[in-house]
């Protein structure tokens, strides 16, 4: 176990050194604090787009699913690949056109200040649940591989990623997406290959899975897997494409850099919506009693799978290198919501309401914005401790409770709003209010096994009624919800828009694209010579590993990965050297 932990340390020191190198470029300005000031190239906020879409959750409570029901659970990660790639047609850009440092300000711009402080505060609140699911998700597998308290585990890791996340901003976090996104990559490949080499083959997972590889078990209705495919399309296609998330594409230097982004994101999840899950299925087959040795995770057992592949399959050291994928997974989550909210509290609520008639400099605001994240990091740890505590649910189960009840009806007017130009100024609250009220019918009034018996169906499996809950719940927004805030667009009336300058203007920037010229300037340099040398230096770690105690094929193992990683760095660093040209980026 001591190489495991040498692994995590060494993790953990080199996501520290990216938080030290990129610290000069986050202080220079709030602007450069939030959203590294729009100056990040296409790769780096694609990797950031990725990483935040996945988190902890994709190695526990979705290879938990795959573990047990097969194939479908990839449903979810294609439905992220088709929202992206939907964003890159027409999102992305216009989310960078927005000329904003916090998604926010984009509302306010779009529907006045009063939404502005709403959706603050809502978006504030929600973030610490999404971030407190991966935190959980985090701290479930850590306790399994530390054999230690749950509770415990999720205070000490959540402690250690805050400190992280703090030490810099959207530079240090989005350079820290680009190395997690590495580390990612490292060990769903190693550990798909192995798992596919020990398994016997992709033929033998479909054929010899323990139930229907496609269906999974309990599930005597194929129509009702095509149902929640679609309405996971749909639910995801709002969940990615909204004006609360645009804070991913915000950062990127110019229109076509955004699109780039968004690009790359659809290539990384599509990918890895069937690599990620390969490891799950083949212990399926190779290890059918996996959830046996965590009895003490209860029913969230099976979220420990990718875990028990790893000890039994792979590489002495794969653990450590495991762990620190979660780690970064989560802390792309959680940092990335800790930077969203640090922003959106200082410019839509703290500057607005204690900044009235003052004239507050860049520096007290930067330090309020590094205050607000500590704060917020230690609320996530209480939310996890929390989600810890409903022992009867699976990670799966809260992840898709928490998204399709809380999430759906607020960003429902965050994307609608970025296509329907006249809507009443109080469409946009009103319309969450309305998403509450459905969430709580579909959880509270409407059960699954009503639904099943408007289609004559008598009885369900745990498992089909859980799908139906979920894609009737997304169902319902898409048709009441959406439906209340696109209708309410009849009860616009122009003479009555307050806003009508603002909004126009709003528009006219959205359809106005952002270029820079030809050629890198000092900024995108800098960018690859720092990230190449944190890469080279992960490179050089993984290649140390290969001095670890294993046999031929695990040093390998190894060694193509440390090679693969070292090459990536030795050419970024070597585009740094060319000679840049100072481009200017027109941006506001």
């Amino acid at each position: 176990m001591i190489y495991e932990y040498l692994v995590i340390l060494g993790y953990f020191a080199l996501i520290v050194g990216i938080g030290f190198a990129f610290k000069r470029l986050a202080n220079r300005s709030t602007s450069d604090y939030f959203r590294g000031g729009g100056k990040m190239l296409w790769w780096m906020v694609g990797s950031t787009a990725f990483m935040t879409q996945f988190s902890a959750w994709t190695f526990t409570g979705a290879a938990g699913k795959a573990f047990n029901d097969g194939f479908t659970v990839t449903m979810v990660f294609l439905a992220n690949a088709i929202a992206y790639f939907v964003g890159y047609l027409y999102f992305s850009h216009r989310f960078r056109q927005m000329r904003v440092d916090t998604p926010t300000e984009g509302v306010r711009r779009r529907f006045g200040t009063h939404n502005e402080k709403f959706f603050s505060w809502t978006l504030i609140i929600f973030s610490f649940i999404n971030a407190g699911v991966s935190l959980n998700a985090l701290g479930v597998f850590a306790s399994a591989v530390f054999n230690s308290d749950l509770y415990t585990t999720i205070v000490v890791t959540g402690l250690a990623v805050l400190l992280v996340s703090v030490i810099s901003g959207a530079w240090g976090v989005v350079a820290s997406d680009f190395i997690q996104t590495l580390v990612v990559a490292i060990v769903s490949v190693a550990c798909a290959i192995v798992a596919l080499i020990a398994v016997g083959g992709p033929s033998t997972i479909v054929t010899e899975f323990p139930t229907s590889f496609v269906m999974g078990p309990e599930m005597n209705y194929p129509l009702l897997l095509v149902c929640a495919f679609f309405f996971f399309v749909v639910k995801q296609l709002q969940s990615i494409n909204n004006m609360q998330d645009s804070y991913r594409f915000l950062n990127a230097k110019d229109s076509s850099h955004a699109r780039k982004a968004a690009l790359l994101a659809t290539v990384l999840m599509g990918l890895g919506s069937i690599i990620w899950f390969i490891p799950p299925w083949a212990a399926a087959i190779l290890y059918p009693d996996a959830t046996a040795e965590y009895p003490q995770l209860g029913a969230k057992a099976a979220d420990a799978v990718y875990l028990v592949m790893a000890k039994n399959t792979m590489p002495v050291g794969t653990v450590g290198l495991l762990l620190a994928g979660l780690f970064a997974a989560t802390m792309s989550t959680m940092d990335s919501a800790l930077n969203r909210n640090s922003g959106i509290f200082v410019r839509s609520l703290y500057q607005p309401y204690f900044g009235k008639g003052k004239q507050m400099s860049d520096t007290h605001l930067l330090h309020v914005g590094k205050v607000m994240s500590m704060a917020s990091g230690i609320f996530v740890i209480f939310v996890a401790l929390f989600f810890s505590s409903l022992k009867d649910m699976s990670l799966f189960e809260l992840m898709m409770s928490v998204s399709t009840m809380l999430q759906v009806p607020l960003l429902i007017p965050l994307f609608f709003g970025m296509l329907i130009k006249r809507t009443p100024s109080w469409a946009p609250w009103a319309t969450v209010l309305v998403g509450m009220v459905v969430s709580w019918m579909m959880s509270n009034v409407i059960s699954a096994d009503m639904i099943a018996g408007w289609f004559g169906i008598e009885e369900l499996t745990r498992r089909e009624a859980s799908e139906i809950r979920i894609a009737a719940t997304i169902a319902a927004h898409l048709l009441v919800t959406s439906s209340f805030f696109i209708g309410s667009s009849l009860f616009y009336r122009e003479e009555k828009d307050a806003i009508k300058q603002e909004t126009d203007s709003f528009f006219a920037d959205v359809e106005t694209p952002i270029v820079s010229e030809a050629g890198h300037d000092q900024v995108d340099a800098e960018q690859r010579h720092k990230l190449g040398s944190m890469v080279m230096t992960m490179g050089i770690g993984l290649l140390a590993m290969m001095l670890i105690p294993n046999p031929l094929w695990g040093r390998m193992v190894f060694l193509l990965c440390a090679l693969a990683v070292f090459a990536i760095g030795w050419m970024l660093k070597r585009k740094s050297l060319q000679q840049t040209d100072g481009a200017t980026v027109t941006q506001s």
